[in-house]
């Protein structure tokens, strides 16, 4: 269905783009200080894969990788510099909001748009036009023109004409982050029933790697352009997860009198499912200070707040006009596989603040915790809440 050979992406940085000359200009050129030759950077350098009709596949990779360069190529939206593509059928693509819609027309007229840009006759379109009114929820908005619309309402418009006109190839980017979780879940669903019921081939890319389980079974991972791992989910995921650069020592750049965090550092503890998150941090105050509370934010690395770790014994630390280090522990226990950033607050109470640092370490958990009789549990469910043993009442 999708077959890419020795894909290379070329950009020019720091070229120059070339006026419109005068006859004056064309006349002086050759006694005129030569620009500085532009540099080449290589997006994607020899790009190879295969995906067969009805597969799904998750491309994954830090910021810069490639992956958005590689779907635009895949689009047809910008050109490779070498290589060759063969694509057998009707590519459909959202890569950004708005991408292929017209802000002065309506959504009906953009629906209509849409279907005869992927080739399709007026008939086929107004096949599947309720089911696309009825799943991106806009029916009310339908005769608005598309600039009245949210950020939100276009994306539910545009992943519902990319999903129901039936395109052998949809092509999805990180654009789903900008709708609400419920739709999120419904647009995993459909995907996932595009691909396994209906044959047809997805790639997604994103950074929810629970995303990428629920939806695919093999997973590329991106790195400098180059593809480093083609294989099953399950193999793919953890190198990129160990591949992040997270840093799990913190220390302060700049020098202030108030209370404030100088380092930070985190070591996870014991096995799953009995995780935890040893915190070392020194708190400094070149100032009296009240006695202040200290506070921790677990977030997974799309941003996702997970919780906050606050003491519940001695709550208070007075550090005025000195330097004190301190350890605690957190109980991770029930997080599933993924990468978590966490951020140190100090303050007075918790409408004041004396310092906020965000996201300054971070983990891995690559291990998740035995499914079966004790966690019957899918990584899309999120981390996982034990309760206390339950009594027949």
């Amino acid at each position: 269905m999708l077959e890419v050979q020795h894909l290379t992406k070329e950009f020019k940085i720091g070229a120059k783009q070339e006026r419109y000359l005068s006859l004056r200009d064309a006349l002086a050129k050759p006694f005129r200080k030569k620009d500085k030759e532009a540099s080449t950077f290589l997006a994607l350098d020899d790009i190879n894969f295969n995906v067969g009709a009805g597969e799904s596949i998750g491309i994954i990779g830090r910021n810069g990788a490639g992956k958005s360069t590689l779907l635009k190529i895949l689009s047809r939206i910008t050109p490779p510099s070498s290589g060759k593509i063969v694509c057998r059928g009707r590519v459909a693509s959202l890569l950004e909001v708005g991408t292929g819609f017209h802000p002065e027309l309506s959504g009906r007229e953009n629906v209509y748009m849409n279907g005869s840009i992927l080739g399709m006759r007026k008939a086929e379109i107004n096949k599947h036009f309720d089911s696309i009114v009825d799943f991106s929820g806009v029916e009310k908005f339908l005769d608005t023109p598309l600039k009245r619309y949210s950020s939100g309402m276009q994306l539910r418009l545009a992943f519902s004409v990319a999903a129901f006109l039936e395109p052998e190839i949809l092509i999805i980017d990180e654009v789903l982050a900008v709708g609400d979780a419920e739709f999120q879940k419904k647009c995993l669903n459909k995907m996932k029933d595009v691909s396994m019921n209906e044959g047809r081939t997805v790639l997604f890319v994103s950074h929810d790697m629970n995303a990428i389980k629920t939806l695919s079974n093999t997973a590329i991972l991106l790195d400098g352009g180059k593809i480093v791992k083609n294989d099953k989910v399950g193999e793919v995921i953890p190198l990129y997860l160990n591949r992040i650069q997270l840093t799990n020592n913190w220390k302060r750049p700049e020098k202030t009198a108030a209370p404030h965090f100088t380092n930070v550092s985190i070591v996870i503890k014991d096995h799953q499912p009995q995780l935890k998150l040893e915190v070392i941090f020194t708190v400094k105050s070149d100032v009296k200070m009240n006695k202040a509370f200290v506070a921790f934010n677990i977030s997974s690395n799309t941003g996702t707040m997970i919780g906050q770790a606050i003491p519940n014994l001695d709550p208070f630390i007075d550090v005025s006009f000195s330097e004190q280090t301190f350890k605690t522990e957190i109980e991770i226990t029930g997080f599933v596989p993924g990468t978590f950033l966490v951020s140190a607050w100090i303050g007075p109470h918790y409408s004041e603040t004396y310092d906020w640092q965000k996201d300054i370490v971070g983990f891995n958990i690559v291990d998740s915790p035995q499914p079966g009789r004790v966690y019957p549990h899918a990584s899309e469910q999120g981390n996982i809440v034990p309760f206390s043993k339950m009594i027949n009442s």
